[in-house]
C-alpha cells in the first residue's frame, strides 16, 4: 500500500510517520515540498504519488493569527481537504483527515457528539468545519477525526509553553473556564494506524468510514492541565521557579485573545469506541507520557 502523508514535521504528522511505517510505503511531505495553500500543487503531488491512502494532519493551526489571515487559513484548512478528496476519488483512494473541537461554539451542556450542529466562533474553527464539508462532498471515502487540545513531543504546544514559563516565573495565571481533554499526538497516530489495519483486513465493503470524535478520556481545564505539567516536571527533578499552587485560575474574560475559544470542548467518543471496540486512555496518561519524553530530551 502507498500512503501519502502531509504535515510530516507537525505534532501529529511526526507520530504518524512512526505509526504508518509498518503499513506500507509512506511518502511524507511538509509545506516545503507541497504548499497546501496551492490547489494545483496538491493535485500535482497526488497524481505523481498515486497513493492508495492520503493521511492529512496538516493544517493552519495559528488560531489567533488566522483572524488576520483568513484567506490563507481558508486555503489550507477548507479548500485543501476538498482537493485531496477529489484527487483521491479519481484514483480510488481514500482520505484520513483531522479536525477540531473548535467547530463547536462550546455552549452545550455535556460532551458534543458527531450529530451536534457545528457553530464555530473563529476563523480557524470555520475553516476547519468547511474542510470537513469539502472532503465529505468530494465523493471520496474518508475518516474524519475531530480531536481536542493536541499535545506532542514535536512542535509547539501548551505543555511546552508552560514548562518554559515555569522556568522563568514564580507566579502564573491560566484560564480555568474552558474544558476539554488534552489528547496526545501519539494516541491519534496509533488509533489511525489501528483502523487502517482494520481496513486492510476488511476492505472497503465492510469498513465503517465516516466522521468520529477521537480524544483522550476524562476532562480538565487549562489551569488544572498546567498544574499537572508543573507537578510532573518537578517530580522528575526538573528545577522550576513555579510551584503548582502558584498557578492561579482566571476566567477567559481576563485573558482576551483575537480568536474566541469554545468554553466546552468536551467530545463524546462513544461512536468511535462502540464502532471499533476499544477504549481510550485518560488524558493524564498521555500527557505524562509526552512530558517524560520532552523532559528526557532536555527541552
Amino acid at each position: 500500500m502507498r500512503i501519502l502523508l502531509t504535515g510530516k514535521r507537525g505534532q501529529v504528522g511526526s507520530e504518524l510517520q512512526r505509526a504508518l511505517a509498518p503499513l506500507g510505503e509512506v511518502h511524507a511531505v511538509d509545506y516545503t515540498e507541497c504548499d497546501l495553500a496551492d490547489a494545483t500543487a496538491i493535485s500535482t503531488l497526488v497524481r505523481s504519488v498515486r497513493p492508495d491512502l492520503i493521511v492529512n494532519p496538516a493544517a493552519y493551526t495559528a488560531v489567533d493569527k488566522a483572524e488576520s489571515e483568513p484567506g490563507l487559513a481558508h486555503a489550507i484548512n477548507a479548500v485543501a481537504p476538498g482537493v485531496l478528496g477529489t484527487e483521491a476519488e479519481k484514483l480510488g483512494a481514500w482520505v484520513v483527515h483531522y479536525s477540531t473541537d473548535y467547530v463547536f461554539d462550546g455552549t452545550k451542556v455535556g460532551a458534543y457528539t458527531e450529530e451536534d450542529l457545528t457553530n464555530p466562533l473563529s476563523v480557524y474553527g470555520r475553516t476547519k468545519r468547511d474542510g470537513e464539508i469539502a472532503l465529505r462532498d468530494s465523493g471520496a471515502r474518508y475518516l474524519i477525526f475531530r480531536t481536542s487540545w493536541v499535545v506532542g513531543v514535536h512542535g509547539n504546544n501548551f505543555a511546552k509553553t508552560i514548562l518554559r514559563l515555569a522556568l522563568e516565573r514564580e507566579q502564573l495565571t491560566v484560564v480555568a473556564d474552558q474544558y476539554g481533554a488534552p489528547t496526545s499526538a501519539a494516541l491519534l497516530a496509533d488509533v489511525t494506524a489501528q483502523l487502517i489495519r482494520q481496513w486492510q483486513r476488511e476492505g472497503d465493503e465492510h469498513f465503517p468510514f465516516g466522521l468520529y470524535h477521537l480524544a483522550a478520556s476524562g476532562e480538565t481545564n487549562w489551569c488544572e492541565y498546567a498544574r499537572v505539567v508543573v507537578s510532573e516536571a518537578l517530580s522528575v527533578g526538573r528545577p522550576l521557579k513555579l510551584a503548582p499552587d502558584a498557578l492561579r485560575g482566571i476566567p477567559s474574560s481576563e485573558y482576551p485573545t483575537a480568536a474566541k475559544r469554545p468554553a466546552n470542548s468536551r467530545l463524546d467518543t462513544g461512536k468511535l469506541r462502540k464502532t471499533f471496540g476499544f477504549e481510550l486512555p485518560d488524558w493524564q496518561y498521555g500527557v505524562r507520557h509526552i512530558l517524560h519524553q520532552i523532559l528526557d530530551d532536555g527541552e
